[in-house]
């Protein structure tokens, strides 16, 4: 069963009693991998392997997301800026013990590529704040194959281009 969390604006980011944040260095100019980030939501199966379904919802200002082993999001975008930021808002979900959850990709041009930032603030019951630290490992790694594979992508549609 869906519940709804606790609504918080992007300071969250800064303040959530848990932040995880991830980075990684892409070949894919800015622009690319933010398009695919805010512009595709469709395709974020195809890169991002613990995302099933992804859609955008209300005209583009929100989303929905499924997950592997059924976890269900309905989000809200609070941030689309173009080639630097794109950042969402989980509104409900069924997963359970989470009161708060909000997800940043900060893009920075690095070289001829891309820097990506990836911060995961969230707040919770404790066990769900213990069990999502214990978890940094595992969504470091999920973080880093799903770059990898979008990197991979762009790469292949840069030469389909050329």
């Amino acid at each position: 069963m869906a519940r709804r969390l606790r609504p918080v604006g992007l300071d969250f980011i800064e303040d959530a009693p848990v932040r995880l944040v991830f980075a990684a260095e892409v070949a894919a100019a800015p622009e690319d991998v933010y398009r695919a980030l805010a512009q595709e939501v469709e395709g974020w199966p195809r890169w991002f392997r613990a995302v099933t379904l992804a859609r955008p919802t209300h005209g583009g200002a929100g989303r929905e997301v499924k997950l592997l082993g059924g976890v269900r999001f309905e989000e809200t975008i609070m941030a689309s800026d173009p080639e630097q930021r794109y950042a969402y808002r989980v509104d409900t979900t069924n997963a359970p013990g989470v009161r708060a959850l909000l997800e940043e990709w900060r893009l920075t041009p690095h070289g001829s590529g891309t820097h990506v930032r990836w911060t995961f603030a969230a707040d919770g019951a404790a066990p769900f704040r213990l069990a999502l630290t214990a978890s940094r490992p595992a969504l470091g790694h999920s973080f880093r194959q799903a770059v990898r594979a979008l990197d991979a992508r762009l790469a292949a549609r840069r030469a389909a281009d050329q």
